[in-house]
């Protein structure tokens, strides 16, 4: 069995002590250390391929270099969210350049008040990136008021907890008001979520802001609840189905729920878009090989992960951030879902 380097054999080689070893390699800032010593240590590391653990750089930092990426959702509807492997993608990009790692960590909105605390308290994670928050969540304001790290992948109005968001109202109006410029006058919404999540509400008013725009009245019974899957597409688009007979078009606040939006329309023997028209809310990246490839709302999930991970280290760095409300832009993606090709023929 191979015997492990530890820090007190780099300490022996370079001729320190291991206390001094460690704060070179986790570089503590603060410590009265010579370059010619630093460079002892550095060079005893590399010749003996010694590689600090975890447990000692927390000891030493008081930091585990471990940043959460919670979802307020159930693990059956986190684990359904088409767009996460690239919000994912983006948080270990940003994550890794500065040293740190991911937890990934799906609550349900039905679990135990003190799970953002313990994440916290028991030094799992220096810092929670949070995705999807709900008006409801009291147990979040709480500790941020408390001081915890945490930055937003949404918004939580009247709270000043900072946040990396794209605009929902913008990106609905504009899936909306594409439809209505094809033509479409009964225009249903299902959207991605329950209204309590801040992001289903907004796509919501972003709706409702596209019909009045065009004298077209609002009617509840247009719009059915989504919850993150495509089994809650299906459901909602059947509600639908029982509640209109004459729907011409649906604009979906998800595409993974819009794929089963698409299931629903076709089992009633209808097609998209001849029938009924269909435009999603994501771009995931199986939007443009479904049949019909689906128009939908692009939003940069990538840059989304990418930029909540790189203001949370900052927070946790204690360095400057200018601007903790960020929006990012969407566009819309015209493909064969909506009917456009059809306007034109």
């Amino acid at each position: 069995m191979v015997k492990r380097v530890t820090a007190r054999d780099v300490g022996k080689l370079a001729n320190v002590s291991p206390t001094t070893v460690s704060f070179v390699l986790n570089n503590v800032p603060g410590m009265r250390i010579s370059e010619e010593t630093r460079t002892a240590v550095l060079e005893a590391a590399r010749q003996l391929n010694y590689h600090p653990d975890a447990t000692a750089r927390r000891m030493v930092s008081g930091k585990t270099q471990i940043i959460g990426l919670v979802m307020r959702q159930s693990p059956e509807q986190a684990y359904a969210d088409r767009l996460l492997p690239q919000i994912l993608l983006g948080l270990s990009r940003s994550a890794s350049a500065k040293g740190y790692h991911i937890l990934f960590e799906p609550i349900a909105p039905t679990d135990r008040s003190d799970t953002y605390m313990k994440l916290i308290q028991e030094r799992h994670v220096d810092g929670i990136v949070l995705s999807g928050p709900r008006y409801d969540d009291q147990e979040l304001l709480k500790i941020h008021a408390d001081g915890a790290h945490i930055v937003l992948l949404g918004q939580l109005p009247n709270s000043n907890i900072p946040f990396v968001d794209i605009d929902n109202i913008g990106g609905a109006r504009l899936a909306t008001q594409h439809l209505v410029g094809l033509g479409y006058r009964r225009i249903a919404l299902i959207t991605n979520a329950s209204p309590a999540y801040t992001a289903s509400a907004d796509r919501v008013t972003g709706y409702q802001q596209a019909l009045e725009a065009a004298s077209i009245p609002f009617d509840q019974a247009l719009i059915s609840y989504g919850n993150f899957t495509v089994q809650s597409g299906i459901n909602a688009m059947n509600e639908l189905f029982i509640n209109n007979s004459n729907l011409t078009a649906v604009f979906v606040a998800s595409d993974t729920v819009a794929l089963g939006a698409l299931q629903a329309i076709r089992s009633q023997g209808l097609r998209v878009p001849e029938d009924i028209a269909l435009v999603g809310f994501d771009d995931i990246p199986l939007a443009e090989y479904v049949d019909p490839p689906l128009t939908t709302i692009r939003l940069p999930a990538f840059g989304l992960g990418w930029g909540a991970t790189e203001m949370l280290i900052r927070l946790i760095e204690q360095e400057e951030i200018q601007n903790q409300n960020v929006l990012l832009e969407t566009e819309l993606v015209v493909r064969r879902s909506c009917g456009a090709h059809l306007a034109t023929q």
